[in-house]
């Protein structure tokens, strides 16, 4: 009796504070917190995944837009990975043509490349978004007419 007596005293202290030290957990099924429209047009929704610190130096932040919505012109200081969840959208960098972006679509955004992502003009888009913890650089507005140009073209392929 003694023998488990001096157990329990020696385990149960170690069972209490075992699960003390919490985790520190998110879903990024959520669609977090509706953005201002600042740097974009239409409604944009971010949940911050992971954000930069110390130990870890990348953002992971899932964005969705709704459909007809779009960011403007910007770059970032690091390269950016875009993995596109759901929906459809476009994207373009300065200088080249733009895409159609789709579901399980995977693009590379070199460091310091201006470029533009959205929704597309009829559906809604979510995609995790992997940068560095430096501000993103924003360049210039994108228009609407020039939004509506590239929808037009793209939706028509």
């Amino acid at each position: 009796m003694k023998n488990i007596t001096a157990i329990l005293l020696v385990l149960i202290p170690l069972f209490a504070t075992a699960q003390q030290d919490a985790y520190r957990t998110t879903s990024f099924l959520k669609d977090g917190i509706k953005a201002p429209n600042t740097h974009h047009l239409g409604d944009a929704w971010l949940n911050f995944l992971v954000e930069a610190n110390t130990d870890f130096n990348q953002n992971i932040t899932k964005a969705t837009f709704s459909a007809n919505a779009t960011l403007d012109w910007h770059k970032h200081t690091t390269a950016q990975i875009l993995i596109v969840l759901d929906g459809v959208g476009y994207y373009q960098e300065r200088d080249k043509e733009p895409i159609l972006l789709k579901k399980g679509d995977v693009i590379h955004c070199a460091k310091d490349t201006e470029h533009w992502h959205s929704s597309s003009a009829e559906n809604s888009v979510s995609y995790v978004a992997i940068y560095g913890k430096e501000p993103t650089i924003w360049t210039r507005k994108l228009s609407r007419e020039y939004y509506n140009s590239v929808a037009k073209k793209l939706e028509r392929n």
